[in-house]
């Protein structure tokens, strides 16, 4: 080997990815299983379609979610907690826009023993009111200290710009909700929807041969939770904001937090795929146009990006950056000189492969190891689709022409048709 050659260039010409297997326990529930990797670790992940979208009203679904392991009809918080952690395990609770994760940890020795808390945990929880103030009383302190800065203050009023103030991934959490929200409305939200007809299991890892026997003794010898709960969604008015401009001042400010974007489409969009290699040259990775220009050249942050947010119901694209507050406006106006230059100009040959490459290249090191595939797969299962999609994004990444992006830069990235939003000085 000569190590003063640097090795040789390869490209990525197709993706071949170890897929889930879907089975079902004797409920129904359904579970899928990505069997791969060497130690003896398995991550168990357990889904409910109780995500902010079907809350009746703000913190419903975060604080139900939060306080799941708060106390069950056998064990206290404490309990739960040391002994969880007695067999290695961890234990970890996500809510996002659509669905509400309790997700396992643990070595396949002991199994068994932690999976009794989450059985606990997902049928028997009790919601202590002592356990309940502690929390609430917590959430509102970190409200609060969030509510000053000006990033997070950004992102919360884009997001109702977009969907609307009364739309489930616009509505706002107000000071007054902490103390609105009471262990009433958690109980009747975990009623509702933390059930197995409400419950999708994904497991990864170097998995037990017996998993689904030991799930089934757990969770599907028979149905468990309302069964007979409808899961309605909640509030689905969409209100996009019909004013451009916005801007929030913060005089004590030393930077200002730039929101610029628009309500867009989720992945099921056909123009999705070769949307994301445009979102890529213009702010998707360090070596985008806004990074070289805005932080490289004019050194007016030290990051800026651009992405799509995807949910089941709904999208948008935004450009997010920090700059410092007396070069506010002059950081708008590169924004939209990028993207006027995306609207008129082709992209060279030479930048188009470099993105490709890095998009490939970043898929590969997406799927390294099999929580990573768990992750990979969850992220199409969401939306009702097939390992077919990697496919076809692979494909249009590959076939995707500078005339192409030149389009659909016109099409979804008209000055006219985005939304801004400023927090903090002008």
């Amino acid at each position: 080997m000569n190590r003063t050659e640097a090795p040789a260039f390869k490209t990525i010409d197709r993706i071949d990815i170890i897929r889930a297997t879907k089975e079902k326990l004797n409920n129904g529930i359904e579970l899928y299983t990505l069997n791969a990797g060497s130690q003896e670790i398995t991550k168990i992940e357990f889904i409910f379609k109780a995500g902010m979208y079907y809350q009746p009203a703000p913190l419903i679904a975060s604080n139900t979610n939060s306080l799941i392991e708060s106390g069950t009809k056998s064990y206290t918080a404490n309990q739960i907690s040391d002994g969880v952690d007695f067999f290695g395990s961890f234990l970890e609770l996500e809510v996002g826009q659509d669905f509400a994760t309790v997700t396992l940890y643990s070595l396949n020795k002991y199994l068994n023993e932690s999976l009794k808390f989450i059985e606990e945990v997902l049928k028997y929880p009790t919601f202590p009111q002592d356990e309940f103030k502690i929390h609430v009383t917590n959430k509102k302190q970190k409200h609060l200290i969030n509510s000053q800065k000006v990033d997070i203050l950004a992102r919360r009023k884009f997001s109702e710009l977009v969907f609307g103030e009364k739309h489930p991934y616009g509505i706002q959490v107000n000071d007054t909700d902490f103390e609105r929200v009471n262990v009433t409305e958690i109980k009747a939200f975990f009623k509702d929807h933390y059930s197995s007809n409400n419950c999708t299991i994904i497991a990864s890892g170097h998995l037990p041969n017996n998993l689904l026997t030991t799930l089934n003794g757990f969770f599907g010898e028979k149905s468990w939770g309302n069964t007979d709960a409808k899961i309605a969604p909640g509030n689905i008015l969409l209100q996009t904001t019909k004013q451009s401009k916005h801007f929030i001042e913060r005089p004590d400010a030393i930077q200002s937090a730039v929101k610029v974007g628009r309500l867009l489409f989720n992945k099921t969009n056909p123009d999705y795929f070769k949307f994301q290699v445009l979102n890529t040259i213009l702010g998707g990775y360090f070596g985008s146009r806004l990074m070289a220009n805005i932080r490289e050249d004019k050194g007016y942050t030290y990051g800026i990006g651009s992405g799509l947010a995807s949910f089941v119901n709904g999208g948008y694209f935004a450009i997010s950056t920090e700059v410092g507050a007396d070069v506010t406006k002059q950081t708008l106006e590169e924004i939209y000189k990028e993207l006027n230059t995306l609207r008129t100009d082709l992209v060279s040959d030479n930048e188009l492969e470099t993105v490709r490459n890095y998009i490939l290249g970043h898929f590969l090191r997406s799927v390294d190891g099999p929580f990573s595939l768990a992750d990979k797969f969850k992220s199409i299962w969401e939306f009702g689709l097939g390992y077919d999609y990697f496919e076809n994004y692979f494909n249009a990444v590959k076939t995707v022409t500078p005339k192409e992006l030149r389009d659909l830069a016109n099409k979804y990235l008209k000055e006219e048709d985005l939304i801004e939003c400023v927090v903090g000085k002008m």
